[in-house]
């Protein structure tokens, strides 16, 4: 058997993400399994070292998860040939940079999203990685999360005919701390510090279109800033300057209109935090993280409108669960997997940079359209 043994530097993993979804259950999840099987003979063994700010943070992290090696230099790191691919989860703000130190290094390079807070920035890691001749991914983990899949299979058996519209609902109250504590970092109400839901999630709606419903053709967004004031990690107030939530009507080439709501000032009355809601002239289908439901033309009810009496239809009676025909993982480990296979095996990935770059694009004409009250196209961005 051929072991391909892969180094690779996580940067800005003691974060909760960082920790849980791309360390805990992806890479070390890898190894207690024994690697990734690449053929009939050879298998791919992840061999990470972790890299921070914070010694203590860094131990702690190796303690509990059995890594040995850690550093607080990265320049010393990526100057370190044993180590082939660099993964970024910084904050979005200290990313470009890390980066392209990266790149410049040699490296291989795979990160969290938005790869930079620019459109500018971030088609200019795409072609410092093209021009080095490195292999370079983002991270896209909605598309494999079960929910989706799910609503990818209605897709691909055309279920819907002619899609009409797509409704993505997103978010949560996220607590201002005053009497609660908040569950999400201060820093993502900041925008000098990169903050701001349309940067964070507009990334993500952005490849979840592409990916399945077509090439978005303009916007028109509204952003605002509910709560003026939260309580940070210090237990300090601090203004809120970041918007904390969006709401956006999108066209696609196709003709479809999308409309997007998504917000950390909302109380949760739906199926999901997130929900992805399609009517099609044959069919509808609502996907949630998990799980999905479908109604097909044959079975929708005829509703009569009637405010003087209690409906005699149930809503959702008429709806069937869309079942599991496969047994589904960790949506961030689905994702790593290919990467890992895309550098050892150059086997196929298409996630690049260049889609990276096309998702930090949608956010930034979606933060213009709030700014100019206006209908914004979105140019096609081909690198």
């Amino acid at each position: 058997m051929a072991t391909h043994r892969i180094g690779i530097i996580m940067n800005g993993v003691t974060g909760r993400m960082g920790t849980n979804q791309h360390l805990i259950r992806s890479i070390c999840a890898f190894r207690e399994q024994g690697g990734i099987p690449a053929g009939p003979s050879d298998v791919i063994v992840p061999d990470p070292i972790l890299v921070g700010r914070n010694p203590e943070k860094l131990k702690a992290l190796c303690t509990r998860t059995g890594i040995e090696k850690w550093s607080t230099d990265l320049a010393a790191v990526l100057s370190d040939a044993s180590y082939t691919v660099y993964f970024d989860a910084l904050t979005t703000r200290q990313r470009y940079e890390s980066v392209r130190q990266a790149i410049a290094a040699g490296k291989h390079i795979y990160c969290e999203k938005p790869l930079a807070e620019t459109s500018a920035q971030a088609i200019d890691l795409y072609r410092l990685a093209k021009k080095a001749g490195v292999k370079h991914g983002i991270v896209q983990d909605k598309l494999w999360l079960p929910g989706l899949l799910k609503l990818q299979r209605l897709l691909a058996g055309d279920f819907f005919g002619r899609i009409l519209t797509v409704r993505i609902e997103f978010g949560y109250w996220v607590f201002s701390g005053h009497d609660v504590p908040c569950q999400r970092p201060s820093w993502n109400y900041r925008k000098a510090e990169g903050g701001g839901i349309i940067l964070d999630m507009f990334s993500h709606f952005s490849y979840i279109l592409e990916n399945l419903f077509g090439t978005v053709k303009a916007v028109c967004c509204l952003a605002a800033t509910h709560v003026p004031e939260r309580i940070d990690e210090a237990g300090r107030p601090y203004a809120c300057t970041a918007d904390d939530a969006a709401y956006a009507t999108l066209e696609l080439a196709d003709g479809t209109i999308v409309r997007i709501d998504a917000s950390w000032c909302v109380r949760v009355r739906r199926d999901d935090l997130l929900t992805i809601k399609v009517d099609g002239v044959r069919g509808s289908a609502v996907a949630g993280l998990r799980r999905c439901w479908a109604q097909h033309a044959g079975v929708t009810p005829r509703p009569v409108w009637n405010p003087d009496v209690d409906s005699p239809l149930n809503y959702f009676a008429d709806w069937a669960e869309v079942p599991a025909t496969q047994d589904y993982d960790n949506a961030f480990k689905a994702e790593w997997d290919l990467f890992l296979r895309h550098v050892a095996c150059d086997q196929p990935f298409r996630w690049s940079f260049l889609e990276g770059a096309r998702n930090v694009l949608l956010a930034e004409k979606a933060a213009e359209s709030s700014a100019r009250r206006a209908w914004i196209p979105v140019p096609p961005l081909t690198g």
